[in-house]
């Protein structure tokens, strides 16, 4: 019964740390809110600086998975290549470390009047952001909770002969350490967990009272193991993404995995050059922090070590992946990526790029209905038709992500709204794509009958859809950079396209008096300028609600 209750205290008191660390980790993220997003541009400058927005980002995010898996997304959305990639994950095992330093602080007397108050703002607070202050401070509190909880089950432990025998058999073989670390942080999910266990064990005092029970040199090889189990999450993250995305997670491992190895051998001198800048006092007492040092000491050398040899990760990596010509990309959106949407900030940013792509497909398609427009054959309406698919495919994926990003339940207000705005902007577009599809409809029935339209008729489809073009650009530029002034300028180029549906309509009459052009041809010729018409109108609805400040406002590179 004491055995289930010593099982039962530690596995409680580790659910309240990763419940406190989550609960931290996501106010956190929404009390920065628009501040993280300037992390974004640092993540294309030089390595340094990824170096440290990695840092920074794993610092926020209170896990060095969750950048990973994040980063993976990226480069499978071909938003950052594999070098600027491989700077921010060496950032991240830097930023991970933050997490056991705090642990390493001695707080036992704070802890509950952290939660008091933490729970007193998020209770009384109206604005978000403040009642996000208050949950962060609430999560902090919870952390600790489950900390202390983990140390006060674990101090019978430190008295039976059985489990002192078997700590003292893993502290003095490193590899069963090494590997104790490892399957311990594959099956938790979280290195900063298992090394907040560790801390606490090694905290117990050894039977003469002063000596910490595992001792540094036996908590070493433990943590440099949790160091191994944590690419694991990488590992998964990148199954089903293309080359580079995979060749990320590789690398992740490449950093862990060397860097564990090569430090085993190094143990004693490297314990010894930890205490040596540690506190000084009794080791049960500072075992903690000696721990925590260990492992920023252990992430810094190992990063400096290989920022300037990026290059050669890149060659390793390529070589365990090697590109294969065979490799077929499904025809998808291009950005999203659903292992980001734990970070509602960063999924905000590859829905705005893939928006970008969609506007992209829908120009290629106006060219494409426009080539099977005026050069009636069967290849241009497949073309056209084969970007009709993607077209569709693009706006599905949109407007899943969209929905799943709701669902989620980790947006703020601010980006709630703004996800609300995209999905405006979206659907605006839907419509304009479906006003495309209906001119395709008509090229592709004036193509089937053989209908000749007569060369003054021809001019006018003509000098319609280079109107269309450009209101289309114009609505699109404005979208995206919140330009007001493009916004109105469209204005004139509606009116244009409304006298131009009326002075076609009063040509054809004339042309069909005077025998230019066949009656049959009416409805058809009515139906293009009507979708013209509509078009416009809906390039128009977008430029509207720039006006309402609603645009594209997740592109930090503008």
């Amino acid at each position: 019964m004491n055995m289930m209750n010593t099982l039962f205290g530690l596995f409680g008191g580790l659910a309240l740390f990763l419940f406190g660390m989550e609960m931290m980790s996501d106010s956190l993220q929404k009390a920065a809110g628009e501040r993280m997003r300037y992390i974004l541009g640092l993540l294309t400058k030089n390595p340094v600086m990824g170096v440290l927005a990695g840092a920074i980002t794993t610092a926020v995010l209170q896990s060095s998975s969750a950048t990973t898996v994040m980063v993976i997304g990226f480069v499978s959305a071909g938003l950052m290549n594999l070098p600027q990639a491989i700077s921010i994950i060496l950032g991240a095992n830097i930023g991970t470390t933050i997490t056991a330093q705090i642990i390493a602080f001695k707080i036992s007397d704070y802890i509950y009047p952290i939660v008091f108050i933490g729970f007193l703002i998020a209770f009384i607070a109206k604005k978000e952001v403040i009642k996000n202050v208050g949950n962060t401070l609430l999560g902090f509190g919870i952390l600790f909770i489950g900390i202390e909880t983990m140390g006060s089950t674990m101090e019978p432990l430190a008295n039976s002969p059985v489990f002192v025998d078997a700590i003292g058999k893993v502290a003095d073989i490193p590899i069963l350490g090494l590997l104790l670390g490892t399957v311990m942080t594959v099956v938790v999910q979280s290195s900063s967990a298992v090394i907040a266990v560790l801390q606490n064990f090694a905290a117990q005092a050894a039977p003469d009272g002063v000596s910490s029970i595992l001792g540094l040199q036996g908590a070493i090889p433990i943590l440099l193991g949790s160091n191994i189990g944590t690419t694991i999450t990488a590992l998964l993250a990148c199954i089903g993404q293309p080359k580079d995305a995979k060749r990320t997670a590789a690398a992740h491992s490449v950093f862990n995995i060397t860097g564990s190895l090569v430090f085993m051998f190094f143990i004693p001198a490297f314990a010894k050059a930890v205490a040596f800048v540690s506190p000084s006092g009794y080791e049960v007492n500072i075992i903690s922090r000696e721990i925590a040092n260990a492992h920023t000491a252990f992430n810094l050398i190992n990063t400096l070590i290989w920022l300037p040899l990026i290059w050669l990760m890149v060659k390793i990596v390529m070589w365990l992946i090697p590109d294969k010509d065979t490799e077929v990309k499904e025809v998808r959106a291009q950005f999203l990526d659903v292992n980001v949407m734990n970070q509602p900030l960063f999924a905000l940013h590859l829905v705005s790029k893939e928006i970008i792509n969609y506007t992209k497909q829908l120009e290629k398609l106006l060219s494409d209905v426009k080539a099977a427009m005026l050069d009636s054959s069967l290849e241009n309406l497949d073309v056209a038709d084969e970007t009709v698919k993607l077209v569709r495919n693009i706006h599905d994926d949109i407007h899943n992500y969209l929905l799943g990003l709701f669902a989620s339940g980790n947006m703020n207000e601010e980006q709630s709204a703004h996800s609300t705005e995209l999905m405006y902007i979206v659907e605006d577009l839907e419509r304009i794509s479906k006003c495309m599809m209906e001119l395709l409809e008509s090229a592709r029935e004036k193509t089937l009958k053989n209908f000749e339209f007569s060369k003054k008729a021809m001019e006018e489809i003509t000098e319609s859809f280079e109107v269309i073009t450009v209101m289309y650009l114009e609505s699109v530029h404005s979208v995206m950079y919140g330009d007001k002034e493009s916004a109105a300028d469209l204005q004139q180029y509606k009116k244009r396209i409304a006298k131009l549906e009326k002075n076609v309509r009063k040509n054809h009459k004339k042309r069909i008096k005077e025998g230019n052009c066949k009656p049959e041809f009416t409805n058809i010729f009515a139906s293009i300028f009507h979708s013209m018409e509509r078009l416009g109108e809906n390039c128009g609805n977008i430029t509207d609600s720039v006006a309402e400040d609603v645009y594209l406002k997740y592109l930090p590179e503008r």
